[in-house]
């Protein structure tokens, strides 16, 4: 978890801040949302908030009640209770890839569906990662297990390899209802469930301003069970979202707000994320451009809105363009790691192993992006300032002409520089190989994997998981 100096950069003034707020209400009172969900409208409607045909109209009164039951931080626990994280504040949890139906064979440079074992793989460098916090969801989409059990086998992963904190299914009620009894499993207690966000799990809207049955009906049950999700918006600039970055932030903004609301509609305080897939498009080629500059805009408004209304935010990522491990996918990951966490979000998901926007993941990528991770950590804490660090009298006693690499003062600070897992500080010499970026990060997990141990799990919990798993 990355402990930030400051809650993030901001890219809007308070005027600016205000003029989208105010645009929100007008898109809000005059379209409204949609909410397929019968279920979920019967909800706005005892609550009082205007609902005509199938489409929900938030008013200032209803956002200023709602909203303010939000927690403005909250822990979200793991098995290991080592591994509990704080969102919110100045603190910035990581998350790695999510979603991806392809794996990038490296050095083959071949597009692969992802597999079950990819899903274990990935569970294992995100455990032994000293960046990543959250495990679970879907690291990638194993096609090879079938789509009635597929939750049950990653969360039963994710538990058998990792012990950090957990994500749980989205895909509908039946499966966010299961995640939930599976987490009672794991943690041997529904009461501690219940009384404790053990789970992180993701509700997308469907863009433009629509929020489908399946995504309202997981985001009620877990509202019911008081379980920690994610409100994100997928808009696409130009195609279900206006091009401009203001007005797409005005349509994301309206659909998240409601979701949100509907959460604290079923149970008060239920710990929510404001949280932002929305992507520029290329409108030349039609084709995401995640790795622009654009994007680190769209996320900067995002996160800054979330601070807006008090709430824990969500977005950027390790996200690029490139279609391989190569120099495109690090710089444009670097930015938009560093732009993220500058502008202050709370939950990063995404932030190891993509490639191709969303569609692939690359191990020797979720090295790399581990190394990027790293490094904006250890920027992001600052510095600290003391007369031990300041060292006037070691400046004083040198003076001028003089070699400090053996004073007290510098054998005291040699290990103060971050040690990096990926990058070398190596002379060029010509007869040694010298091994590229890429090559390194696959003998780098390759190493990792060879050497994983798995962490402690209580005796049982396991062969619960698998029973129940078997009655899927």
């Amino acid at each position: 978890m990355i402990k930030r100096r400051k809650h993030g950069d901001d890219i809007f003034s308070s005027e600016d801040l205000l003029k989208i707020h105010e645009a929100t209400l007008k898109v809000l009172e005059k379209s409204g949302v949609e909410i397929v969900s019968e279920e979920a409208r019967e909800m706005f409607k005892k609550a009082g908030v205007k609902v005509k045909d199938k489409r929900v109209h938030l008013t200032q009164k209803d956002l200023d009640e709602y909203l303010a039951l939000a927690p403005e931080k909250f822990t979200l626990h793991a098995r290991n209770e080592e591994n509990n994280v704080e969102i919110g504040g100045a603190n910035t949890v990581l998350v790695p890839g999510y979603g991806s139906p392809f794996v990038m064979d490296y050095p083959e440079m071949n597009r692969r569906a992802s597999k079950y074992e990819d899903y274990v793989k990935f569970t294992k460098l995100a455990q032994a990662s000293d960046n990543i916090d959250v495990v679970g969801g879907v690291l990638v989409e194993p096609t090879d297990i079938d789509d009635n059990i597929r939750h049950g086998k990653m969360l039963e992963a994710a538990v058998k390899y990792s012990d950090k904190c957990l994500m749980g299914s989205a895909m509908g009620a039946k499966k966010a209802k299961e995640s939930i009894e599976m987490a009672e499993i794991v943690f041997e207690s529904k009461e501690f469930v219940r009384n404790h966000p053990v789970l992180v799990s993701l509700i997308n809207t469907n863009s433009p301003l629509t929020i489908d049955e399946r995504m309202s009906d997981a985001l009620m049950v877990y509202s019911e069970n008081k379980q920690a999700m994610v409100i994100a918006s997928l808009s696409m600039t130009g195609t279900t979202a206006p091009t401009t970055l203001p007005a797409s932030l005005v349509q994301q903004n309206a659909e998240i707000l409601t979701g949100i609301v509907l959460t604290q509609l079923v149970n008060p305080g239920t710990p929510v994320i404001y949280g932002s897939a929305s992507s520029v498009v290329d409108l030349k080629t039609a084709d995401l451009a995640l790795g622009s500059p654009e994007t680190a805009k769209m996320f900067n408004g995002t996160a800054q809105m979330a601070r807006y209304y008090g709430i824990p935010s969500r977005g950027g990522g390790a996200l690029t363009d490139s279609l391989f491990p190569d120099a495109q996918a690090g710089y444009e990951s670097m930015l938009n790691i560093m732009a993220a966490v500058n502008n202050g979000f709370n939950f990063i998901l995404h932030a190891a192993g993509l490639l191709e926007n969303y569609m692939s993941m690359s191990y020797e990528k979720f090295i790399i992006d581990d190394e990027i991770c790293g490094i904006v950590n250890n920027f992001a804490a600052g510095l600290e300032i003391n007369e031990d660090q300041i060292a006037a009298d070691e400046i004083i006693e040198i003076g001028p002409g003089g070699n400090y690499i053996s004073t007290e003062h510098t054998y005291r600070h040699m290990k103060d520089m971050r040690i990096p897992i990926l990058s070398k500080r190596e002379r060029y010499f010509s007869d040694k190989k010298q091994p590229e970026t890429a090559d390194r990060a696959k003998a780098k997990y390759e190493e990792i994997l060879n050497n994983f141990n798995k962490p402690k799990l209580k005796a049982g919990i396991l062969e619960k998981l698998q029973k129940y798993i078997d009655r899927l």
